[in-house]
């Protein structure tokens, strides 16, 4: 079933070893073994996908399926590649269809990662978050995890030139533990509860 997934990783993380990035993760054990789970991350990069991913390979080479605008399935070599490794469209004008597929993914046991702030942050600042990931993570009983990213920024982000050759780079990702989801009446609220990566 998860042929290409694997393999995009390794050709990854080769691709890191050869630009030599310095990685500083913390908190790869809170991210649970098996089950599902709801990763939540910041969003400042085109990258972020791939370091985030990189923390689920790192607990047990558990894949992230992430929820990606419907567009990038389209692309003729970004969409094959976002199928073979069964990433979520998102449809923005109906995204019905999107969260009933990411709650049966997490009931199934699997990962998924979501950027709450739906957009990179040109800023570097958190952005004001959407509360999907914390109703998908309620609809189906999974935990919702935090996390921070930083660093990718410096490859390639939104209102910048791109750098992809640039060697050396130091990323930092911190994985929180669970949050607590606060349900009211007619809202989920919640937030990340992990200190910016600054």
């Amino acid at each position: 079933r998860d042929r290409v997934y694997p393999s995009v990783i390794r050709v990854v993380l080769t691709m890191f070893r050869v630009f030599g990035f310095r990685f500083d993760m913390r908190g790869v054990e809170n991210i649970p073994t098996a089950g599902g789970a709801v990763l939540a991350s910041n969003h400042v990069s085109y990258f972020d996908f791939m370091f985030v991913g990189l923390t689920g390979w790192r607990r047990g080479k558990r894949l992230v399926r992430f929820m990606a605008k419907e567009a990038v399935f389209r692309h003729p070599v970004g969409g094959p590649l976002m199928r073979g490794m069964h990433h979520i469209p998102v449809d923005r004008a109906a995204g019905t269809a999107a969260f009933r597929a990411a709650t049966e993914a997490l009931t199934a046991g699997e990962v998924v990662g979501v950027f709450p702030e739906a957009t990179i942050s040109e800023s570097f600042t958190v952005k004001a978050l959407k509360s999907g990931a914390a109703r998908l993570a309620l609809s189906a009983a999974v935990p919702l995890i935090p996390m921070a990213v930083w660093g990718p920024h410096r490859l390639w982000t939104k209102g910048h030139k791109k750098e992809l050759t640039k060697r050396h780079v130091p990323v930092l990702i911190k994985i929180g533990q669970a949050v607590e989801l606060a349900k009211g009446a007619n809202e989920v609220t919640w937030q990340f509860g992990i200190d910016h990566p600054m």
